[in-house]
């Protein structure tokens, strides 16, 4: 991306300074030495647990199926930890990342002896909670899963008749030699149509973060020689990334016994970045919904928006300081971070923290930067592939381009959104 080299009046928006930025192909997130190195930092620390995340939601999806007692579900067998990573390794459809395809080395270090240091039996690790936070990547898909219809053809096509025979077929062969449960499916199918559908979303997202992983870990480790310098070419990596794998396929396959059921087909063409990035982005980034614990569900009040689009609660808004409250997703993956930052951000995170309790404050205003980085890549590759160059020569297009950018910034005109604390440096 280029500077725009036709001239336009000065935007009048209340954000002229990130729309200006935005036409010069920067991103919402100042270029500064400081925030680069927190955006790639927080990056490497989000790829390791998100290892874990992607290749547990597929096992969810392939082979824990309706498992109405799950207990075990977040004990990775090892055929998952060895998944080869499509994106990964030497047997890569696009190799992304130059390491490796199985699970990442610090990520089995710290499932086999955790935050103590120990190696003790995995049940003892998982009870006393020292170990990945699947309940975060949960919490992710559900937001999924209850914000659809965000675009693409993934989500209508979980309401079709085809759908639901292929549904149909996967759970009587899963519940084949089970009366009872055969029985409570025929008195309430769609109940468990419905738990299909989710199931599909755990695929969703677990093909969705199987790409950003080793997006995140090759962003890291350029970083680290020297090949990224500045939070615009970080965002234009990413950009390019989102193009070079927007066709991967996003589909839903359940494996029982030696069978294979094709939930969602991958016939049927649904592509990573209409049925799986946009719609995270939005439901997950901007939308979610409000933390228990922390904001009131009284609708009849008003606390709760009457239209769905009107949510607000994303890490875009998110105020993480009083996120310390036992159970909150963003919490939940703070705590997974802190276990695999580098060394220079610890180091950056001890300068300025108030104690090391306030470290997981000050990694999730990172993250919260991190994220605004991504969001502005998404925002640049959608007007690449809808509008104009930033150096188109015609005024009418840069026009078209800079609307296009003002209405992207006046979703954040709202008091909870964090796009002016992001433009200081001392918002910490």
């Amino acid at each position: 991306m280029t500077p725009t080299l036709t001239k336009l009046p000065p935007s009048q928006h209340p954000f002229a300074e990130v729309v200006h930025r935005l036409e010069a192909g920067g991103a919402m997130l100042p270029d500064t030495p400081e925030n680069l190195m927190q955006i790639i930092g927080l990056y490497k620390a989000y790829a390791v647990p998100m290892d874990f995340y992607w290749r547990d939601l597929l096992y969810i999806a392939e082979r824990v199926f309706l498992n109405p007692l799950p207990f075990f579900k977040y004990f990775l067998p090892q055929a998952y930890l060895d998944l080869p990573n499509h994106y990964a390794g030497d047997t890569a459809d696009l190799r992304i990342w130059r390491g490796q395809a199985t699970a990442h080395p610090e990520l089995l270090a710290f499932m086999e002896k955790g935050e103590v240091n120990r190696k003790l039996p995995k049940l003892l690790h998982h009870l006393w909670h020292d170990r990945i936070n699947m309940e975060f990547a949960e919490a992710c898909m559900r937001a999924m899963f209850w914000h659809r219809n965000m675009g693409g053809q993934f989500d209508p096509y979980l309401d079709t008749d085809e759908y639901k025979a292929n549904a149909d077929r996967a759970i009587r062969a899963y519940f084949k030699g089970n009366p009872a449960m055969l029985g409570l499916y025929k008195l309430f199918p769609d109940m468990f149509i419905e738990q299909v559908r989710q199931l599909s979303y755990y695929s969703n997202l677990g093909l969705f973060w199987e790409v950003m992983a080793p997006v995140f870990f090759e962003m890291s480790d350029r970083y680290d020689e020297g090949k990224i310098t500045s939070v615009p070419e970080a965002m234009n990596f990413l950009v390019n990334g989102i193009f070079a794998i927007a066709g991967r396929p996003i589909y839903h396959h359940v494996y029982i016994g030696d069978e294979c059921y094709e939930i969602v087909p991958k016939s049927k063409g649904f592509t990573w970045l209409y049925e799986a990035a946009l719609p995270y982005v939005e439901a997950v980034f901007y939308r979610t919904a409000p933390f228990r614990g922390t904001k009131s569900y009284n609708a009849q009040a008003q606390e709760v928006p009457s239209d769905q689009r009107d949510f607000h609660y994303g890490i875009l808004y998110a105020d993480v300081f009083p996120v310390g409250s036992a159970g909150i997703p963003p919490t939940l993956l703070m705590q997974d971070m802190l276990h695999f930052l580098p060394p220079y951000l610890v180091d950056y995170y001890q300068q300025y923290c108030r104690g090391e309790d306030d470290m997981l404050i000050q990694l999730g205003i990172s993250f919260q930067r991190s994220m605004y980085c991504v969001t502005s890549a998404v925002i640049q590759a959608l007007r690449t592939a809808l509008l104009y160059p930033l150096d188109d020569p015609n005024p009418k297009h840069l026009q078209a381009n800079r609307a296009f950018f003002e209405a992207q910034m006046d979703r954040f005109k709202r008091p909870e959104a964090r796009l002016r604390d992001i433009q200081r440096q001392d918002y910490r």
